[in-house]
């Protein structure tokens, strides 16, 4: 068996961020709360509920990565690290319910639309926009926007808020110039198709990862033909490819080896298909060498079938 464990525990950076994240945020938040129940506008308690729930969603990732520290055991062998992903879902779905009940609300106040203070709502909207910009500008300076799911949730939580405080200030404008009463409740439902978006995003990335799903980063096509070219190789079959948690990508398989080949040799043949496998986006590989007289048939994938876990190949 090979495996590769050069995967990266170094999460300083992402923490730190998370941590000076959730500290503004929440005191805003509860600014912003305030706010909207002094002036009565809806966009300004939307984007409050979604500031709660962006701070919710940071007070989690911080304690996925606090989680996700600690050691492996015979409980959970790959330790802690999928809790990540688990807070990564549960950030979407909270974005979700927060969107739904602003259209909710929103209907309703495009039916009896009420006296909003505009000029409060317009100078509490403008303070949230500058809270969620230094926010962003934090975490795209120092944290893993791209590759971390967490990080990324948390993150498309901020734009979003950030799009939202841009909503309530259009609104509070329109309603100092114009008289549009509707104009605050047509912002929250902006802030609420964008929230709803982002939600969807990131649960639909977080399900794929709990279902084992290939991940993105990952082209199976090129995996494949990376172990199939390396000299000694005469077939694979058994390939499985998925992700432990953001940047934590795993595979396993069995590989057909020429009988005769010497242990030394078989390990040069491991060392070298790992080293070709990192650059593919694998940190974690197994692979279980087998001689020609184990192979029933050439397939690569497998599929378990019935509760006796007979292998049958595709």
């Amino acid at each position: 068996m090979g495996h590769n464990h050069g995967h990266d525990h170094s999460h300083g950076a992402n923490k730190r961020v998370l941590l000076i994240s959730f500290i503004i945020i929440t005191l805003y938040m509860i600014v912003e709360a305030i706010g909207g129940l002094l002036t009565n506008s809806l966009a300004l308690l939307a984007d409050a509920g979604h500031m709660l729930s962006d701070a919710i969603s940071l007070g989690l990732a911080l304690l996925a990565f606090k989680l996700g520290e600690k050691a492996a055991n015979y409980s959970k062998t790959y330790g802690y690290k999928r809790f990540e992903i688990l807070a990564a879902v549960l950030n979407g779905v909270t974005l979700v319910l927060i969107a739904l009940f602003i259209f909710y609300e929103a209907v309703q106040r495009f039916q009896n639309p009420p006296e909003v203070a505009s000029t409060g709502m317009l100078i509490v909207a403008f303070i949230g926009l500058l809270v969620n910009i230094l926010i962003a500008w934090i975490m795209m300076r120092g944290g893993d926007v791209e590759e971390n799911l967490n990080i990324r949730g948390a993150y498309m939580h901020v734009i979003s808020d950030m799009l939202g405080s841009i909503g309530a200030i259009i609104a509070a404008l329109l309603m100092i110039f114009f008289g549009w009463g509707w104009a605050d409740p047509l912002a929250s439902v902006i802030v609420a198709a964008l929230v709803l978006r982002s939600g969807y995003y990131v649960t639909k990335s977080g399900l794929h990862v709990l279902m084992e799903g290939t991940p993105q980063n990952v082209n199976m096509e090129d995996v494949i033909q990376t172990i199939k070219k390396t000299k000694g190789i005469q077939g694979i079959h058994d390939l499985h490819v998925w992700s432990i948690t953001s940047r934590l990508n795993a595979l396993s398989c069995h590989a057909v080896v020429d009988g005769k080949m010497s242990i030394a040799e078989t390990e040069r043949l491991l060392q070298q298909i790992e080293h070709d496998l990192v650059q593919k986006n694998i940190q974690h590989i197994t692979i279980q060498l087998e001689t020609p007289a184990h192979l029933h048939d050439d397939s690569i994938l497998c599929k378990v079938k019935g509760e006796s876990a007979e292998h049958h190949h595709n």
